[in-house]
């Protein structure tokens, strides 16, 4: 049957209904990720008058409902008619797209929400919607329904002469989201990094769905400074001070904080008006360049580098780095209104000048520290051209030998990725079991031996050496680091499986850290599983069950019925499933359960703590996360 296409089959859709059509466009997606986002658009207006100087204090609760209240201390939103649409300015910024106090130039110097569309959005994709208004000693309020007014502005009570602010109380709509309940924890993070950002705004975080209530402050005297100092708690610190840059050129306000730390990694953030650039963008690019130039230029001018020793790299010298980048712009060039990437190219010049300028100073005054960060990036060099050596002899030899893949590899028949699979198996037993279990068609075996190289505490080069760590690399296809390419990827689903208890925990987060360290994308691309085996069989009357939890456990008891007659294995390990159980329990695609790893990568800075705190080299922090997080663990054997 053919479907006619003419003029009329060319929708117009009307305000608010565009949004409700394609709400992916405006918050990326409709999963947790674009829920949070919807808090993330309320707040950013309340921190935009923080910004502009207007407001210190963001309270922000998660009622009992699930829905949200956002209530700051602001100027509130303007009431007055606005001349152009006929309607209240409030009316305005919830219902009409690219409406704002942020354009012109007029009502904020720098802003977030720059697009304009955050409240009408976060209006559009609710249940419902209301704004509450203090000002000149009345609160006005209105309500609104899927983006519809449900009454005009109305003045509902009496206030304090001097109180002013916004306050703005939404439920998420459950026909567009996937799931509609928040995440303290990941409000919290996000929170946490809004404070950091912006010195002295003090932010409140009350969840109301849990008695007692669960309260958290967020108040930053230090700003991005006690920032760094946060991400490098679990660090040792190359030096005690923390590297402060602060400046404004060409109408980009510049501030930089930076501190290197003994470990080998990088963990460098970047911010544009609060918004986290997870890609970078140009004030990245200025704040590597002014590092690179200025350090080159310290270890020449003061013989730190030999005559005929070649210049250091950005990635050695940012070796071990923790740094912050935040600039405040008037009018932000971003990619998309996911706002992932800076484009201004102003943005570039005014951090490098600065940065440059303020870090030549404070080297000259603090020669010890200087030769201290010299020395390490000298170190990371040498590491650097190991590790190049073994990846070049790594090449050539695969090439000599005409195969790349690793021999304990059993690699899949299928040549498509889409269809393949790899099962990292720890043990060879249970990578014997594996092997013969699999569907050889789409799925490959790899065993690991013993637990890999915790490469939160190793350099590259240590990493390239490592059997277990190289077979995974080859494996896989995309090379590590700088030489990583997400499309010679050799499988699609990478499943990481080991024993349920505590060793296999252990060999698992070993893993992940390496994979979050030099392989991000497969994690953020959504290629990373982790298999789950059962914790339990049960038999009775020739019948078998299997139970993946304790509650699942009795559950099946419950509906069995609890006698003598039943036979309960508890399986410490893989090694115990002969390989019938191990293909019906974890393998078969038709009836396993997969976990798929995910990273918030608007909480990247949180991911990255809680890294170095489980794998790094202070046990202090860790006893600390352990005793904070211990009620949450299930199953751990003792």
């Amino acid at each position: 049957m053919s479907t006619e296409y003419g003029a009329d089959q060319i929708q117009i859709l009307e305000g608010l209904e565009a949004v409700r059509k394609r709400p992916g466009m405006y918050i990326g997606s409709t999963s947790s990720k674009g829920l949070h986002h919807l808090v993330y658009e309320i707040v950013d207006n309340a921190v935009d008058e923080a910004l502009a100087g207007y407001c210190d204090t963001i309270n922000v609760i998660i009622n009992k409902d699930n829905s949200v209240t956002v209530i700051d201390n602001g100027r509130g939103i303007p009431i007055g008619i606005n001349q152009k649409a006929g309607i209240p300015a409030v009316e305005v910024v919830f219902t009409i797209l690219h409406a704002g106090g942020k354009f012109g130039g007029g009502g904020y110097k720098v802003s977030g929400g720059l697009h304009g569309v955050g409240a009408s959005v976060v209006n559009a994709l609710s249940n419902w919607l209301e704004v509450r208004i203090y000002k000149d000693g009345k609160i006005y309020k209105q309500r609104y329904e899927r983006g519809h007014v449900m009454h005009p502005l109305e003045i509902v009570g009496d206030c304090d002469a001097e109180k002013t602010g916004t306050e703005v109380t939404f439920c998420p709509d459950g026909s567009i989201f996937e799931d509609t309940i928040y995440d303290y924890d990941i409000l919290k993070q996000r929170l946490r990094e809004m404070a950091f950002l912006t010195k002295n705004l003090k932010i409140i975080l009350q969840d109301h769905r849990k008695e007692p209530i669960i309260k958290k402050e967020f108040h930053y005297a230090g700003g991005i400074k006690e920032f760094v100092e946060y991400l490098n708690n679990s660090k040792k610190e190359l030096y005690n001070d923390v590297i402060y840059c602060e400046g404004t050129k060409d109408n980009v306000y510049v501030e930089v904080a930076m501190q290197h730390n003994d470990s080998y990694t990088e963990s460098t953030y970047s911010f544009v008006n609060n918004i986290t650039t997870p890609e970078g963008g140009t004030h990245l690019s200025g704040f590597r360049n002014a590092l690179t130039k200025t350090f080159n230029d310290y270890a020449r001018t003061n013989k730190l580098l030999k005559e005929n020793e070649s210049n250091l790299s950005g990635e050695d010298i940012r070796e071990g780095l923790t740094a912050i980048i935040s600039v405040k712009i008037e009018e932000p060039q971003f990619e998309g209104q996911t706002k992932q990437k800076l484009g201004n190219s102003e943005a570039r010049g005014a951090v490098d000048n600065i940065v440059s300028e303020q870090l030549t100073y404070y080297l000259e005054q603090n020669p010890q520290i200087a030769k201290n960060i010299c020395e390490k990036s000298i170190m990371a060099q040498r590491a650097r051209d190991a590790a190049r050596k073994a990846r070049d002899l790594t090449r050539r030899k695969s090439a000599l030998e005409g195969m790349s893949l690793p021999g304990k590899l059993a690699d899949c028949s299928d040549k498509n990725p889409e269809n393949c699979e790899i099962y990292i198996v720890e043990g060879d037993s249970a990578g014997g079991s594996a092997k013969t279990a699999r569907s050889r068609n789409t799925q490959a075996i790899l065993p690991l031996r013993g637990k890999i190289l915790n490469v939160e505490k190793a350099r590259l080069d240590k990493i390239y050496a490592n059997a277990e760590i190289k077979a995974m690399i080859t494996a896989f296809g995309t090379g590590i680091h700088d030489d990583f390419d997400i499309s010679k990827l050799r499988y699609h689903k990478i499943i990481i499986m080991t024993d349920a208890d505590v060793d296999g925990a252990h060999i698992s987060t070993l893993l992940l850290t390496f994979l979050y360290r030099f392989m991000p994308d497969l994690i953020k691309e959504g290629y990373v599983y982790l298999a789950q085996p059962p914790l339990y069989k049960v038999e009775k009357s020739k019948k078998v069950w299997y139970a993946y939890s304790d509650e699942e456990l009795n559950e099946i008891l419950t509906e069995v019925g609890r006698d003598g007659n039943n036979k309960i294995q508890r399986y410490k390990g893989l090694g115990e499933m002969d390989a019938e159980q191990l293909w019906e329990t974890t393998m078969d695609p038709e009836s396993r359960v997969l976990l798929r790893v995910t990273m918030n990568e608007e909480a990247s800075s949180e991911v990255d703590v809680t890294f170095t705190t489980l794998m790094g080299d202070k046990v202090e922090p860790r006893r600390e996360f352990i005793e904070a997080n211990a009620k949450y663990v299930k199953n751990l054997d003792v």
